[in-house]
């Protein structure tokens, strides 16, 4: 057996020179803004950033003692898992049925995708008026059913209300994602199950699923990011985060406490708090989700 030839360069800088722009970018976007973070998290400074005292873990004592920001923790996981789990369930299912279809098949594509394309900021203003107390459609026809819609007096409705937009607009990255891992599996290998008499239940179970659980673990990753993340926009066009805090995510109490209330060092320590969530949470899924994965 022949050994895996080495790639060489016959320039020894050249690889230092290639790697360059994606280390300038981490650097950059990351490492710096993340070590700015830390640093300021253990310091007290006036809203204007004239006057900085080292106050050490003082910051992180004081949000830890915040009964808001520990209530935001429940909501922060409780949102990330929902919007997570629909929005892979249903982008999954409808990546599915379009593979089945035969006339039209460009046209269902093009509709699912439209909603990645819209900022989160106007997906939040066209939930709003859906589900409007007074003009919206949706809720008017709730009321229709019994079921008296007011998202900005009532909690578990505002909860929903952002779970449902921040759900849609994901949809349509996750089905970009499964429709691609459902084109690579072999037909040969559907054809066979039917031969042995599998039922399309059967088939998605043992054959379908197992082999798009590469790209469900790297949707499941990037859908948390997301719910604690990129979902900003959302919740503060649709509740600003209430009432009665029902929807302060982790990343939305940044926002309050840093620019509403100009405490920067508490905000800076919710930021850090935040990051180490999501990569503990990331490190945890390598760790034991990774090991169901079929390649």
């Amino acid at each position: 057996m022949k050994g895996i030839s080495k790639v060489t360069f016959p320039n020894k800088i050249m690889p230092y020179f290639l790697l360059a722009p994606e280390v300038a970018i981490v650097l950059v976007f990351f490492i710096w803004p993340a070590s700015q973070a830390v640093f300021q998290s253990v310091l007290m400074e006036d809203a204007f950033g004239i006057s900085r005292q080292f106050v050490g873990f003082k910051n992180y004592i004081d949000i830890f003692s915040d009964k808001l920001y520990l209530r935001s923790f429940s909501t922060s996981f409780s949102f990330g898992f929902l919007v997570a789990f629909f929005s892979i369930t249903i982008a999954l299912f409808l990546a599915v049925i379009t593979t089945k279809i035969v006339k039209g098949a460009m046209v269902y594509k093009t509709l699912i995708i439209w909603p990645y394309a819209i900022a989160s900021l106007i997906a939040g203003v066209l939930w709003f008026f859906l589900f409007n107390p007074t003009v919206g459609i949706l809720s008017y026809m709730l009321k229709s059913f019994g079921i008296n819609w007011n998202h900005t007096i009532r909690g578990n409705q505002a909860f929903a209300l952002v779970v449902i937009a921040a759900t849609w607009k994901q949809i349509s990255y996750n089905f970009l994602f499964y429709l691609a891992g459902l084109k690579n599996i072999p037909e040969s290998l559907n054809e066979a199950a039917e031969l042995d008499g599998a039922t399309g239940w059967q088939k998605f179970w043992r054959i379908t699923f197992p082999l798009i659980t590469p790209t469900t673990f790297f949707l499941v990753i990037m859908n948390i990011v997301y719910a604690f993340f990129d979902t900003f926009g959302v919740i503060h066009q649709l509740t600003r985060g209430g009432p009665n805090h029902a929807t302060a995510t982790l990343v939305y109490k940044v926002y309050v406490d840093g620019f509403l209330g100009m405490d920067l060092g508490a905000a800076a320590a919710q930021s850090v708090v935040l990051m180490f969530i999501v990569i503990l949470f990331s490190s945890l899924q390598f760790r034991f989700m990774e090991r169901k994965v079929v390649y």
